[in-house]
């Protein structure tokens, strides 16, 4: 499934791969130019054919309570930033906010904290 187009490359798409990491099931929305090998399914490499390595991590703000859908990565690929509800658990209290989230060409993403 193409999401968009990738913002760091001239021809390539934003895809849907499913990936395992520690025997989890996780989304991986990665660049058709980029390609990637792993020999125990924990550390990704690039291959030598690979031209771009953008990618973003359904998980990558999981620890904020955030899984990033299909809906997200495409507008995310459409605005170069979007709105997103995160969680803090402080002090056993949840506690929810809004943050802008950005696209980072190393990271995938980036978190605007003000």
């Amino acid at each position: 499934m193409i999401l968009g187009k990738c913002p760091y490359c001239d021809n390539g798409n934003i895809e849907v791969r499913d990936k395992k990491v520690s025997a989890k099931s996780v989304k991986l929305y990665a660049c058709s130019n980029a390609h990637w090998q792993t020999e125990d399914g924990e550390m990704f490499e690039l291959t030598p054919d690979a031209t771009c390595d953008f990618k973003i991590w359904q998980n990558s703000l999981s620890r904020y309570g955030k899984w990033f859908s299909y809906k997200d990565i495409k507008e995310l690929l459409k605005y170069k930033t979007i709105e997103v509800e995160l969680l803090s658990k402080k002090f056993t209290k949840k506690v929810y906010y809004n943050k802008y989230i950005i696209l980072n060409k190393e990271y995938g993403v980036s978190v605007l904290w003000d």
